[in-house]
């Protein structure tokens, strides 16, 4: 049975899914790579994450996302780095939610925090800070993927 056959099978038929798309967003100064890390409305660092729109790819949702949380225009990096998922409760209702990656980087601009999204604070981390820092064991796990993808580019990842 495959991973994504295991997931079906113990997803509650009841469970509504939801599908979101983000980014592992990277900065390069020099030999160093930085990693872009938001405090999200629990205040706790995470990845910048949305909702994907109709008619919208998990590609540019992430993009879009990236940008409204971040205020960075930032490029795709490759395909997707990991899909990760999680269930929650919203009003009641056992939702599944899974989450799209994208390895991106952003070469200038200042990030800002989208407070009206619940965005307290966008923050660069050296790349083996922010693996320690990320609140999620699931969203570490797509940061550490990352630094697994740049090493193997020789793109860095200390």
């Amino acid at each position: 049975m495959t991973r994504k056959e295991r997931k079906r099978a113990l997803t509650p038929a009841r469970a509504r899914e939801e599908h979101s798309a983000g980014g592992v967003v990277i900065r390069r100064a020099g030999e160093a790579v930085d990693v872009l890390l938001i405090r999200d409305p629990y205040e706790n660092w995470g990845l910048p994450k949305g909702h994907v729109e109709r008619r919208e790819t998990a590609r540019e949702a992430a993009l879009r996302e990236v940008r409204e949380e971040t205020g960075l225009d930032c490029q795709v990096v490759g395909e997707v780095l990991q899909t990760i998922d999680w269930f929650f409760r919203d009003k009641g209702v056992l939702v599944h939610k899974f989450c799209q990656f994208y390895l991106m980087e952003s070469g200038y601009g200042d990030p800002v925090p989208a407070t009206d999204e619940g965005i307290s604070d966008c923050r660069w981390f050296p790349l083996s800070v922010a693996i320690e820092e990320i609140a999620y064991a699931n969203a570490r796990d797509v940061i550490v993927e990352a630094a697994r993808v740049l090493e193997l580019a020789g793109g860095g990842g200390s």
